[in-house]
């Protein structure tokens, strides 16, 4: 859970790196509210409840996002790859899943190897 409330603190942060953990984590946890929030949204009639919650998140999922594509030794620039169709984003997904490099680069030292803050 802490990786989901870590990610909701650097709430607007686009600059760093973050691990694959930390991102994939981020993401399990968006799904499974999702899931919840659609089936409590279902039952009531309406969606406010989703679309607050994606307007919530919006920031710290496109912070993580870039990030993590930080630690691929990648721009965060690369996140617009996800508008062409399909391919853009089987790209993305596998840019995303790739591993980070191990070396510091010009986004900062490797969040796998840096000690906790």
């Amino acid at each position: 859970m802490h990786w989901y409330v870590d990610v909701l603190k650097k709430y607007a942060v686009f600059s760093g790196r973050a691990r694959r953990q930390e991102y994939w984590m981020f993401f399990l946890f968006n799904v499974i509210i999702s899931i919840v929030l659609a089936i409590i949204d279902g039952a009531m009639g309406s969606s406010i409840l989703g679309i607050i919650y994606s307007l919530a998140t919006l920031l710290p999922g496109l912070g993580v996002a870039v990030r993590r594509l930080h630690d691929t030794d990648r721009s965060g620039w690369w996140i617009l790859i996800a508008l062409i169709p399909l391919v853009g984003a089987i790209i993305l997904i596998v840019f995303l899943a790739t591993e980070g490099k191990a070396e510091p680069n010009q986004h900062g030292p490797n969040p796998k190897y840096a000690p906790a803050a």
